[in-house]
């Protein structure tokens, strides 16, 4: 029979294998409250996979414990218990390390999750689902007389089923297998708020909600209210990226009686780095692809009282025929500024009323005055061009000009003018934290062995 120790209000377990733990890791670093296995009899988490040398491992029963819903493991299955809300952590608490950890669900897809540094632990990169079934493989290697010993176990275990209740669900934008230009961000709306002053719910959301490139970009979210989240890049995204989006949050406990729902993946594409530049100084759009200038056009901006934002935005749609009124943007009819008038080839970059569109009756001023209501006028045959070559998500930067700067979301994507480390701040994390939070020596529950 396989040697074991148990020591009794410490949840430790040992064999040849070493002892095992598993805790989630749902609240902070500093939380004492952190949840750990408490094992109240001797009975072996593991299933031993092989024999070890001398075959002391060879008779070690085929087992499972349960945990139902408090510290203490009770009954059979072995449940984690619904009000477990953070990653998952196998903890090995004897001398040795754990050199491969693979957790799969029931449908045999892999667990995403990492080591700690030391070799002593592994966190799964998010919450596990409620109402799921999961397989840890351990391989152990401890210390020996002759070098390290290798053994393999394994772990049987269960989440509970989350109680009947509403559910937070998340739609994702912008549509699904489109592609679209660099400055696309991914959009995040949430079927139930979560509000500032409940932090822990929201890491709950933000480290549930995955995205994953080819090739590999740093991101980050940014929580712009309570039930919009946005993500981008560091920089733009390179071109020709794949952009993968989905949320781990179904069956995850959020707060209160809340749970996560099922919500739809989101996959799209970037083009070709498309950049419309504007020298409102000079007069003068650029537009350049992948860096290379296409062509430069002669343009008019908004006149005084009328001046066009400064900085980055990014095009929203295209519309070939719009209809443009002064009312639409506070002018009052009678006026001398009011305008009624339908343009055409208009490519939209504010939900205002901001386009680049053809302006036929501006062609005089184009390239030597500014005299829009805040648009940038060019000739039909260039607007016509500019809305060929550009598409959502693209680029539009106006430089040297005199308006007011673009607000980062109130009036479509201006999410590029906040600095990396602005943006980071947005986060439900500290700035620079990535990845799931793992349970540390300090609030685990050591045994004495």
């Amino acid at each position: 029979m396989a040697s074991r120790r148990y020591v009794r209000g410490w949840g430790a377990l040992s064999l040849a294998v070493g002892a095992v733990l598993v805790s989630t890791a749902a609240q902070s670093s500093a939380d004492p409250d952190a949840r750990t296995v408490v094992v109240p009899e001797p009975t072996a988490l593991v299933t031993v996979d092989g024999c070890a040398t001398g075959g002391v491992l060879c008779s070690a029963p085929r087992r499972t414990v349960a945990l139902s819903g408090g510290r203490i493991l009770t009954g059979n299955p072995f449940t984690l218990g619904t009000e477990a809300s953070g990653p998952l952590e196998l903890a090995l608490r004897t001398p040795g390390v754990l050199a491969d950890v693979t957790v799969t669900d029931q449908r045999g897809h892999r667990v995403a999750g990492a080591p700690s540094a030391d070799g002593t632990r592994w966190t799964s990169a998010a919450p596990l689902p409620a109402g799921a079934r999961y397989a840890a493989r351990l391989v152990v290697e401890r210390p020996g007389a002759e070098g390290p010993d290798r053994h393999r176990a394994r772990l049987d275990f269960r989440t509970a089923a989350a109680p009947a209740g509403e559910r937070l669900t998340v739609t994702f934008g912008p549509d699904d297998g489109g592609t679209y230009g660099v400055g696309q961000p991914v959009t995040a709306e949430l079927s139930h708020p979560v509000p500032a002053d409940a932090p822990e719910a929201r890491r709950v959301v933000e480290r549930a909600l995955l995205v994953r490139t080819e090739p590999h970009v740093e991101g980050a979210w940014y929580w712009v209210d309570s039930g919009t989240l946005h993500y981008r890049p560091r920089a733009y995204w390179p071109s020709r990226t794949t952009v993968r989006v989905r949320s781990g949050l179904e069956g995850a406990w959020v707060t209160g009686g809340l749970y996560g729902g099922r919500s739809r993946p989101l996959t799209f594409t970037t083009g070709a780095r498309i950049e419309a530049v504007t020298d409102i100084s000079a007069l003068r759009m650029t537009v350049f692809r992948d860096g290379q200038p296409l062509r430069t056009l002669p343009v008019t901006t908004g006149r005084a009282g009328y001046r066009t934002r400064g900085g980055t935005k990014v095009v929203l749609g295209k519309e070939p025929l719009v209809r443009m009124r002064g009312d639409s943007i506070g002018i009052a009819r009678g006026s001398r500024d009011y305008f009624d008038l339908k343009v055409r080839w208009a490519t939209r970059v504010t939900w205002s009323g901001e386009y680049l569109h053809a302006a036929p009756w501006s062609l005089d001023a184009q390239g030597s005055e500014n005299v829009s209501h805040g648009c940038t006028g060019m000739s039909t045959a260039d607007a016509a061009w500019l809305y060929e070559t550009v598409r959502e998500g693209d680029l539009v930067r106006v430089i040297n000009g005199y308006g007011e700067p673009m607000t980062p979301f109130d009036n479509g994507f201006g999410d590029w003018n906040l600095s990396w480390p602005d943006w980071r701040r947005g986060s439900a994390f500290d700035p620079g934290a990535t990845g799931p939070r793992s349970v540390t020596a300090t609030t685990v529950l050591r045994p004495t062995l």
